[in-house]
């Protein structure tokens, strides 16, 4: 083992350039910033090794191809290194942090994701202390999960979500303890991670690049026209985002037909709410109650993006929709409460 871990560099802030069309990542820029850092060249930091995507991309251009791209590349040299970091923009870190562990399967080594609000090259930045961190964490505490790293702050990546655009605490977990604090010390909550695999089975990637499917955030006044264009094929699934624990306009006869007749066409949509925090209770009012009615499973406390990912994973896995529905209640990847 050269190196006790590697590094992913997929684009995002953390490593982009200043440009006259504003900050924009460039081959190579990332690595030659980190040469002029001595913090990245004291003995105490882990070994590192960086693999760079190509081409590098702000993460508003993500695409599920490219996760299976990230994964495909943790498989091949899993058993290489102690750990991986992955660096990510953070506009869709969290979505990367949901499909993941969806992906990897038998996973028994740290995966942790994270990225910054300011570039590495300028003088103040959260950058450099992210990816220090980041990598200590993945070479020095073997958890067996995919992890978001952020402001002093480590998450389950499949419950994590982004709260602010511009501060240094961007992400949170809103119903799931974090899984370590760091301050002085590296705090790991080891009562909350998840279990190292009983099998030695290798480590397998699943697809999740091959569905199709969608978000929808319902508001006062949407029309059943617009719910129908949305639920046109080629759509296997979509994420309700309903409000609060889950209510929808039960008054529109109109909306309720649309999502039993899509239902019947096999398309799987699940209900999680606009609030960050809390769970789906579709039981609780005649509002909630009429989704179900239309076949609308509850997403319990998912986020949007682990919903998004987990229908990713199942549609791509081949599971017909009434399984979808039944597993999409089922907790697979520490993603909802068991």
């Amino acid at each position: 083992m050269s190196a006790d871990v590697l590094i992913i560099y997929n684009g995002g802030t953390i490593g982009m350039q200043p440009s006259d069309q504003g900050y924009a990542p460039v081959p190579g820029y990332l690595q030659q910033q980190m040469q002029s850092i001595p913090a990245f060249a004291k003995p105490g930091l882990p070994r590192y090794d960086i693999i760079e995507q190509h081409p590098l991309i702000d993460s508003a251009h993500m695409h599920p191809d490219r996760w299976w791209g990230i994964a495909k590349l943790i498989e091949q040299y899993h058993d290489q290194y102690r750990g991986f970091v992955i660096l990510h923009g953070t506009d869709t870190l969290a979505y990367t942090a949901s499909a993941l562990p969806f992906m990897l399967e038998n996973l028994r080594k740290p995966v942790i994701l994270t990225g910054s609000q300011i570039p590495l090259c300028e003088i103040r930045n959260d950058a450099q202390e992210n990816l220090v961190t980041s990598l200590m964490i993945a070479a020095h505490y073997p958890i067996p999960e995919v992890c978001l790293y952020f402001g002093g702050k480590l998450m389950r990546g499949c419950r994590a979500t982004k709260l602010d655009a511009t501060g240094f605490q961007a992400f949170f977990s809103p119903n799931y303890p974090l899984l370590g604090d760091v301050g002085i010390d590296i705090d790991i909550y080891w009562e909350r991670i998840q279990a190292m695999p009983k099998t030695h089975a290798p480590l397998k990637i699943r697809a999740v690049h091959e569905a199709t499917v969608g978000a929808l955030r319902l508001f006062p006044g949407i029309s059943a026209s617009v719910l129908e264009n949305i639920l046109r094929p080629p759509l296997q699934g979509l994420v309700l985002e309903t409000f609060g624990v889950g209510n929808g306009p039960s008054n529109d006869p109109i909306f309720l037909r649309v999502l039993k007749e899509a239902t019947a066409a096999g398309i799987v949509l699940v209900n999680c709410s606009q609030c960050s925090k809390g769970r789906i209770r579709q039981e609780a009012y005649a509002a909630g109650h009429a989704l179900a009615d239309c076949g609308v499973v509850s997403g319990e406390d998912l986020t949007t993006e682990a919903a998004l990912a987990k229908l990713y994973y199942l549609l791509s896995e081949g599971y017909s929709p009434p399984e979808v529905r039944l597993l999409m209640g089922q907790n697979l990847r520490g993603e909802m409460r068991p």
